[in-house]
């Protein structure tokens, strides 16, 4: 009896209602967070015709896959309307790929070019260093839709509109993010490594290169990360400067997809499969190597 008597007050002692309150918050958002990417699901694999048989149900009244294999092109057009889906169609693997390219070049160069600035902050002296670098971190309080007409101008006149280059332009130089977040980190690095490097004969940039960039993979492979979110899900630009199909990304085209109805209505079900798979690749990305950004930015110094 004394043994239960102290194992329940252990549990009583143990028990705390502020641990109860912050765990049914969290499962709130969590719920609240995961429920429009539920709905959109749900949406995907109904059938156009059973979509609003049943509105209110969480779940979908016949499921299927045959929304996801129009939006990759498996379905005839004939097969589409028949199931009573719009006769509107969405080259998604065509402008997967665009939005692939469109992707790695601009991570690629700028992860490489912000390194490159960001090195030159933390470790070379020359005049008026701090100086710059303040007013290029205040490029962050200037909004990116106050560049958006002057980059349209030039883009127009070098005759880069609906180009690849058109649309990577604006994105491929560093970022003022970019460079004080790996500025952060190379401050961080022993300067003996550096000058032991030199002393073997290396140039600044012979150190950046096979000194600095190979132990500072973890702030770089975040960087990407972060860089390529923002550019998977980049909108305005693009649709202005690349229209055409052959250069169309992702994002573009669900919207034109969505705002093409021949039969009068929305397909939201071929909408939403298509956006379904669109989020995937960086859902998985953000599943794989999600803890390494927190990380990554816990030590930069980042909130």
């Amino acid at each position: 009896m004394a043994l239960a008597s102290k194992q329940s007050q252990v549990i009583k002692k143990s028990f705390s209602w502020g641990y109860a309150v912050t765990w049914l918050l969290l499962a709130i958002l969590i719920i609240i967070t995961i429920l429009p990417f539920w709905i959109a699901l749900k949406t995907a694999l109904s059938t156009p015709s059973s979509l609003f048989v049943n509105p209110g149900s969480l779940l979908p009244t016949d499921a299927t896959l045959f929304n996801f294999r129009r939006a990759l092109g498996l379905i005839s057009l004939e097969e589409s309307v028949a199931a009573g889906g719009s006769g509107q169609s969405i080259n998604f693997l065509l402008f997967l790929r665009t939005t692939l390219i469109f992707t790695a070049l601009i991570v690629i160069a700028q992860t490489f070019f912000s390194a490159m600035a960001a090195y030159a902050f933390a470790r070379m002296k020359f005049v008026g260093r701090e100086l710059i670098f303040f007013f290029y971190l205040s490029a962050l309080m200037i909004p990116n839709i106050v560049l958006f007409i002057p980059n349209f101008i030039l883009i127009k006149n070098l005759g880069w509109l609906n180009t690849m280059q058109g649309m990577v332009a604006p994105f491929f130089l560093m970022t003022p993010f970019a460079v004080f977040f790996l500025r952060q980190f190379f401050l961080g690095i022993p300067k003996s490594l550096e000058e032991a490097a030199k002393l073997d004969g290396a140039s600044p940039f012979g150190t950046f290169w096979r000194i600095v960039l190979p132990i500072s993979r973890t702030p770089l492979i975040t960087l990407a990360i972060l860089t390529s979110i923002n550019a998977w899900n980049e909108f305005f630009w693009p649709f202005l400067v690349g229209k055409d199909e052959e250069v169309r990304v992702l994002t573009v085209a669900l919207q034109i997809f969505r705002t093409q109805t021949p039969q009068g209505a929305p397909d939201w079900t071929g909408l939403m499969a298509a956006t379904f798979l669109a989020i995937i690749p960086i859902f998985i990305l953000m599943v794989v190597l999600g803890r390494q950004v927190i990380n990554s930015l816990q030590f930069s110094g980042m909130k």
